[in-house]
């Protein structure tokens, strides 16, 4: 490990020499790297390699918030749902829906260029959690992209128009789609796989950035006769999921990605018996050869579907009086996981919502401790599980305050009644979930809670009707920022969880805000546009009448 941690700080020394030979991607690299610390732009998923969505800019703050008004809004022309994390590059907004990405003026809101992505219509039918894609990476001039078909794209970021396409070579009738945001790590594109519902194997693919060349694939699920394959019982690992549909954050000075992998598939686990490796893990690897480093499983033999996908937030954290470099993960089961970035190593894990399935954290065997909930429904009776498959929280990121130390939250309180009939055999390409499963919902479904990321009890929290499926953005300006699936956009103070403004949307929220600035004023930018796999699954009325249509929205002061 002192060698790879040489060899990180050799990268990024090189990174940000003024004298690298290649001054493009000089400036491109070392601006990926500073880009949490260039509140102009907005250039990573996560405002940030380290994924923290904190902005320093505060000319919006609690004083000011009440000025905030609309600037423009403009119309994707399409009824699925907006989840993509914008883009932003000198007043240039870069977004994404599930087949088109467009270039608008920041300060106008004109469209500058816009492209359709083509793909067969068939694809659709072997995706999971709705039609969307999360966003874009920039690098050296060029937007790259997913699409559902299992394709990435570069663009010029000028005029649109294709540099490369690298088709992977998975077929999507056996269930793969790709729905993620590339993260771009030293030159390298990193994309991941959604799938695990139709029983795919899950992948990691990295690319060359400039022109989009295969370099190596990782596989999340061991093949036969591979470490870890003994986890697996028979063929099942076959169609194992595992899937990488949320991206990861980066250390430049480790020269680390760090990865979540999903679900083991089907969901029933009564076929598949073993730890499942390496479901619900997170992965540390090498970015130029996919090569990992560690890897660290929290929820073996997972039966409900507790898919670890969750954002990785980085952070340097004072633990038992020492200053620890950690990665830290709002996991669906319901646990907040804090783990040293260089090693892996479980420094804490303390529950942020309302558990049953397990009783702790067992810190000898880095295993969570299993109630008689859990073993009755390994062994196929009836239970009441809390949370529920849809989980403590979702998909969606949270944010962390260097400041105030505390992570901003939209979790879930819902359960499910659970049972796990005698297994079916999977299919590659078909669902493969074979359990059977009933909601359990309370009349306040989900909070915004202000998590203290050592102990993951709440400073505060703000209860809500429908649970918010939207990311969370924090500012120096005492902020922050996320919407409801009904489609109010909100600005709650980050000290106490007052809301302090809202406006109302055309359509539900389901993105990821951010905030930018140029010529001196702040802009803070956000997607509506109903949709994903919470607002497919819901029956609640207030969800219900929201109508679709995808808009990206962006404000400022009043009078700025």
């Amino acid at each position: 490990m002192r060698d790879d941690k040489h060899t990180g700080f050799a990268i990024l020394a090189s990174i940000l020499a003024a004298g690298i030979s290649s001054a493009a991607f000089a400036q491109s690299a070392a601006d990926l790297v500073n880009d949490n610390k260039n509140p102009k732009n907005v250039l990573t998923y996560g405002m940030g390699y380290n994924a923290q969505r904190y902005s320093t800019l505060k000319q919006v703050n609690r004083d000011t918030v009440k000025d905030l008004v609309p600037a423009w809004a403009y119309s994707m022309t399409d009824q699925t749902g907006l989840e993509a994390q914008p883009l932003v590059h000198d007043g240039i907004i870069y977004i994404t829906n599930h087949n088109r990405t467009a270039a608008v003026d920041g300060v106008t809101g004109k469209e500058i260029w816009r492209v359709v992505h083509e793909y067969p219509p068939e694809v659709l039918r072997v995706v999971c959690c709705g039609i969307v894609n999360r966003g874009a990476a920039i690098y050296n001039g060029k937007i790259i992209r997913t699409t559902l078909d299992n394709t990435t794209v570069a663009l010029d970021a000028k005029t649109g128009k294709e540099v490369w396409k690298t088709k992977a070579d998975v077929d999507f009738n056996k269930g793969y789609s790709m729905t993620v945001a590339p993260l771009v790590a030293n030159g390298v594109v990193v994309v991941g796989v959604a799938g695990a519902e139709f029983g795919i194997r899950g992948f990691l693919d990295g690319y060359d950035a400039e022109t989009g060349a295969k370099l190596w694939r990782k596989h999340t699920i061991p093949a036969k006769g591979e470490k870890g394959s003994e986890t697996w019982e028979g063929d099942s690992a076959e169609t194992g999921g595992g899937s990488t549909w949320v991206t990861g954050s980066y250390d430049p000075e480790l020269d680390l990605v760090f990865w979540g992998t999903g679900n083991p598939a089907p969901w029933n686990p009564r076929g598949r018996r073993g730890d499942n490796l390496h479901t619900n893990s997170i992965l540390a690897f090498k970015p130029k050869t996919g090569d990992v480093v560690w890897a660290s499983q929290t929820d073996p033999f997972d039966p409900f579907d507790h898919d670890g996908v969750n954002a990785l937030v980085q952070a340097d954290l004072t633990i038992n009086g020492q200053v620890k470099k950690v990665v830290m993960q709002a996991h669906r089961d319901g646990y907040l996981y804090v783990l040293e970035r260089a090693t892996g190593a479980f420094l804490n894990v303390n529950k942020f919502v309302d558990m049953n399935w397990s009783s702790g954290w067992d810190a000898k065997s880095n295993r969570p401790i299993l109630t008689e909930v859990s073993f009755k429904a390994i062994a196929g009776e009836k239970v009441e599980v809390w949370p529920s498959l849809s989980g403590g929280t979702n998909w969606h990121p949270m944010s962390y305050s260097p400041v105030e130390n505390l992570l901003y939250i939209n979790t879930f309180n819902l359960g499910m009644n659970y049972y796990a009939p005698p297994p079916e055999k999977a299919v590659a390409g078909q669902r493969t979930l074979h359990v059977e499963l009933t909601p359990i919902k309370p009349e306040f479904q989900g909070h915004l809670k202000a998590v203290d990321p050592l102990t993951g009890k709440a400073k505060w929290e703000i209860p809500f009707k429908v649970a918010n499926t939207a990311g969370t953005m924090n500012t120096a300006g005492g902020l922050v920022f996320t919407g409801q699936l009904t489609g109010e956009f909100i600005a709650v103070n980050s000290s106490d969880g007052k809301i302090l403004w809202k406006f109302q949307t055309p359509s539900g929220i389901i993105s990821q805000p951010v905030t930018w600035e140029k010529d001196g004023v702040q802009y803070v930018t956000v997607g509506s546009g109903i949709g994903g796999v919470y607002a497919m699954r819901t029956a609640a009325p207030d969800v219900a009448g929201v109508p679709t249509g995808s808009t990206l929205w962006t404000f400022k002061l009043h009078g700025k």
